[in-house]
């Protein structure tokens, strides 16, 4: 993927509900710049102690890389906890404990992988890409065993998202997993076949991600945007 817009230094406040509009958790993005790459962390603390934690780090000369990727999913919000991590020479290890049964799995290999992997890094494509446009990349999906599948980023149209009184144009991008014809006839056999993810850009000068719907993992659909961190209302002055 060709880099039209890079990225730097963020430090952005997110929140994550469902798609009935209740609040699941609070997070961070936070992007800091190496010498060489990028590392970017998605990071959201639950109510009940869950955490999702999903660490990248990409080089971005010229083309978008990603080099490394760690997903972390524990506590209940979750089916099982999951540490999964990524290299890009395939290198994988990811172990998965199931909530009811507490069986631990574990597997450890290589891929053979394609240069447009880009675990955790939908967003970034997204937003170089142009109206109009589609990007066909991959991703590792951890089933919780590790399997390469195709994702299609495709434009959907234009949205309207709202600053205030102000009404301002977001390209719509529909995430299309490609899951090859063979799985994904199991997948719906067995009702697992991955919904469709969505993101919301708006693409006016500088590229800003609004929202996304879609599973952060192999579960519900859940919903992400910014947030804005407040100070809290001073205490009215006690009377004498």
């Amino acid at each position: 993927m060709t880099v039209r817009y890079s990225e730097g230094t963020v430090h952005g406040f997110l929140e994550l509900r469902t798609d009935q509009d209740s609040l699941l958790a609070y997070g961070d993005l936070l992007q800091v710049p190496g010498d060489s790459t990028i590392e970017s962390r998605m990071i959201f603390h639950f109510p009940d102690k869950s955490v999702f934690e999903e660490t990248t780090t990409f080089s971005q000369h010229q083309v978008f890389l990603m080099e490394t990727y760690h997903l972390v999913e524990r506590g209940p919000a979750f089916g099982a906890d999951l540490d999964a991590t990524l290299s890009r020479s395939g290198r994988y290890t990811v172990t998965s404990t199931s909530h009811k049964t507490g069986r631990e799995e574990r597997y450890e290999g290589k891929l053979d992988l394609p240069a447009d992997v880009y675990n955790g890094l939908p967003v970034v494509i997204a937003k170089n890409l142009r109206i109009g446009d589609t990007a066909n990349v991959h991703l590792v999906a951890f089933t919780p065993k590790p399997r390469l599948i195709g994702l299609q980023v495709a434009f959907a149209g234009t949205d309207t998202v709202m600053l205030g009184a102000r009404a301002v144009p977001a390209a719509h991008f529909a995430l299309k997993p490609q899951l090859g014809a063979l799985t994904a006839f199991f997948a719906k056999l067995l009702g697992k076949l991955p919904p469709d993810s969505h993101l919301w850009i708006v693409m006016d000068r500088v590229p800003a991600f609004i929202q996304s719907e879609g599973p952060l993992y192999s579960g519900p659909v859940w919903r992400l945007s910014l947030t804005a961190a407040v100070r809290p209302k001073a205490a009215p002055p006690k009377s004498q």
